[in-house]
């Protein structure tokens, strides 16, 4: 049995799949959060949160490092850690600082921070010689009109450091570029606490499908695991609506995707002890990089691969933090696509009823159906402009071929004529 130190954690999705591959692998792991209630304002009602029924949960302040690395240290001679991990983006660069402190399996330090901040990403990418759009890292206004109008409209606004496509935007004149960067600067501390830099970055805007490859990194060597694909809404915003695995990609989409991901990891160095999201935009030009995560997929993606291939990205998670080999081995699952389909808001409101069907237990019962998760009525909804306001999704699999998407989409279209937001 192992222990593993878990620092922070998003509140979704990943926030019970990570538990689960823990436990399920034989370990155990110590919690340690800046802030308790924020996960347990995340757990159903009446449920405890997975994070919670850690060995230990452990107060710290996780947005200082200078307190935080002696604490863990002292820490780690008591109860003995085996690896560090989090599921969560704002500290993925912290958790590979304590790994580099106590000795502990996982890329070096200044590979995860390069790959998390986007601006270094680029940065790295373009010297390496890995392609990407042309962009500009900007901070005072007259130097971001400058460079917006040399990159060329219509362009992408985008943080440095945020998630979730928050606060992502195409701007078509400067009147839109102004506006995007005003909204910006209005959000000067994240969500964890953490006060941002007032950096922009402005980026060509490409064509074409985006798609994302998975990946299991150890030992130096990188397995593609498979490429996901990407729809987006939201206009002007980038909402990601659905995913499907594996991508319907030709043979050589697939096999430049994959490798240009490859040779992005690379260029940071991400070539141990980690899984990695890596987002593609197949262009008329070529590949071309959207952004590299040093982390699983979120938006249910990894379960996508689970149903398909029967390889469990989060166990693999843990087995890279503790510095064993992952089990990539693929098993007949007896399903050839999976799917998954967001409901995206496009109004504010109150969500009343979801009319057309009732309740997710008739959707359940329909024929390669996965999963269903609909918002409650009453809920506040407001217009989406990240992957933070869904109103529910469904997944649901195709055991003949790549049919799955459309299956979901047909299942997307009755929620929406059933949605009544007042």
């Amino acid at each position: 049995m192992a222990h593993l130190l878990v620092v922070e954690s998003w509140v979704g999705s990943m926030s019970r799949l990570l538990p689960r591959a823990i436990r399920e692998s034989g370990h155990e792991f110590t919690f340690l959060t800046r802030d308790l209630h924020h996960y347990l304002r995340g757990a159903p009602e009446g449920a405890a949160h997975p994070l919670l029924g850690a060995r230990n949960v452990l107060t710290a302040d996780t947005n200082d490092l200078g307190e935080l690395l002696p604490y863990v240290e002292k820490l780690h001679r008591v109860l003995g850690f085996d690896g560090v991990i989090t599921s969560c983006d704002y500290y993925l660069p912290t958790v590979a600082r304590i790994a580099g402190h106590l000795g502990l399996p996982g890329s070096g330090p200044e590979a995860v921070e390069n790959a998390c901040r986007k601006d270094a990403t680029r940065r790295v990418l373009a010297d390496a010689g890995v392609p990407g759009p042309r962009f500009a890292v900007c901070e005072e206004w007259a130097d971001i009109v400058r460079e917006a109008a040399g990159i060329g409209y219509p362009l992408v606004v985008k943080p440095v450091d945020l998630c979730a496509g928050m606060y992502v935007r195409r701007v078509d004149d400067e009147t839109q570029l102004a506006e995007a960067c005003r909204a910006l600067n209005a959000f000067p501390v994240n969500a964890r606490g953490q006060r941002r830099p007032p950096v922009v970055l402005l980026e060509e805007l490409l064509d074409g499908p985006e798609v994302s490859v998975e990946t299991v990194s150890y030992a130096g060597a990188v397995q593609v695991v498979g490429v996901t694909d990407k729809s987006i809404g939201g206009a002007p915003a980038f909402v990601e609506t659905g995913h499907m695995f594996p991508a319907a990609l030709t043979a050589a989409d697939t096999e430049a995707a994959e490798q240009t991901a490859l040779g992005a990891l690379k260029a940071l160095g991400l070539v141990d002890g980690v899984v990695a999201h890596t987002e593609i935009k197949l262009t008329s030009v070529g590949p071309r990089v959207v952004e590299v995560n040093p982390r699983p997929a979120g938006n249910r993606i990894t379960e996508l691969v689970r149903h398909v291939t029967g390889i469990d990205l989060a166990a693999a998670f843990v087995d890279v933090s503790l510095g064993h080999t992952p089990d990539l081995r693929r098993t007949d699952t007896g399903l050839r696509s999976a799917a998954i389909g967001f409901l995206v808001p496009e109004t504010e409101g109150t969500l009343e009823t979801l009319e057309s069907l009732p309740d997710a237990d008739q959707l359940r019962a329909q024929e390669g159906v996965l999963e269903v998760q609909l918002a409650e009525p009453g809920t506040t909804v407001k217009a989406a402009g990240s992957n933070n306001e869904y109103l529910g999704h469904v997944m649901a699999a195709d055991p003949d071929g790549l049919g799955a998407r459309d299956r979901v989409d047909v299942l997307l279209d009755a929620l929406r004529a059933g949605l009544v937001i007042r």
